[in-house]
């Protein structure tokens, strides 16, 4: 695969993350890639962050926002993926550090009719506290750092930064739905325009990673495992707010209940919204 990537970054008034993010991509072995700063609605610090970055990241830079009424998760991972002009989307959450070798790991694994799921290792609060504060780098650290965080019990696990070619072993769960999550996932963009992106009937925390995910299942489109090859440093952070998990959990039984492929609310709405102010405009 030798076309552009997309790498879309979700964030939320995280500027201090969305800077240890952005400096793992600047060390990217990769460089056919851009990155667009998916914003749920942060305030001007996290612009600043991406402003920062820009001219001195190495690749292309953009900031994506919109106003902050609540988790809109889908909605701004949309508008992000409009914004976006590579052939190949890969969704990261911008609490996560990717090591060097992440866009060429989902470069290589890239492959039409298959969408790929990462992984990632989850440090701990102190650990994530000391990394952000001491600007500590640890998306360059080698095998004695990352033993020594493990038998501190500073890290869950050290499986997602190994590094093993696992071949045919990759598409032995094709269509498994579950354990997937947005925030290491790929997807070529022409089956995401397929589905009409993320269904941004979910609201809140919860189970919008999950729809897309069963819709492409649904569509043909085959999981392939990221894992063993492209493993991301997961900062800790407070339990988000779960309210809206059971009505967002009532969505996707519907939504398993059918046969729907496309979203309800996707990339069109945003796209016929646009269309209609324009035209309220002229």
């Amino acid at each position: 695969m030798t076309e552009l990537i997309s790498v879309i970054v979700a964030t939320y008034n995280r500027e201090d993350a969305l800077e240890a993010a952005l400096r793992g991509f600047s060390r990217q072995q990769d460089r056919r890639f851009e990155i667009v700063v998916a914003d749920d609605g942060s305030g001007t610090a996290t612009a600043d962050v991406v402003k920062s970055w820009q001219g001195r990241i190495g690749v292309p830079l953009m900031h994506v926002w919109h106003e902050d009424r609540g988790f809109r998760l889908a909605e701004i991972r949309n508008r992000a993926i409009l914004a976006s002009k590579g052939a190949y989307c890969v969704f990261l959450d911008g609490d996560c550090i990717p090591c060097a070798d992440f866009v060429a790991a989902h470069r290589a694994l890239a492959e039409p009719g298959w969408f790929v799921a990462g992984n990632r290792v989850l440090l701990s609060r102190e650990l994530s506290a000391r990394v952000l504060c001491e600007h500590l780098e640890p998306e360059t650290w080698g095998t004695t750092g990352w033993l020594r965080a493990r038998f501190g019990g500073e890290v869950n696990r050290l499986a997602p930064l190994l590094r093993l070619p696992l071949g045919a072993l990759r598409k032995l769960q094709s269509k498994a739905w579950r354990s997937a999550r947005g925030g290491n996932l790929a997807i070529w963009r022409a089956d995401l325009d397929r589905m009409d992106g993320f269904d941004a009937v979910f609201s809140g925390w919860g189970r919008e990673d999950s729809d897309i995910v069963i819709r492409l299942l649904r569509a043909g489109v085959r999981r392939k495992d990221g894992r063993f090859a492209t493993g991301v440093l997961h900062l800790w952070h407070a339990e988000n707010d779960r309210r809206g998990l059971p009505e967002n959990q009532a969505r996707l039984n519907d939504l398993m209940r059918g046969d729907r492929v496309r979203a309800t609310q996707g990339l069109s709405a945003l796209t016929n919204d646009t269309q209609e102010r324009a035209r309220s405009v002229s």
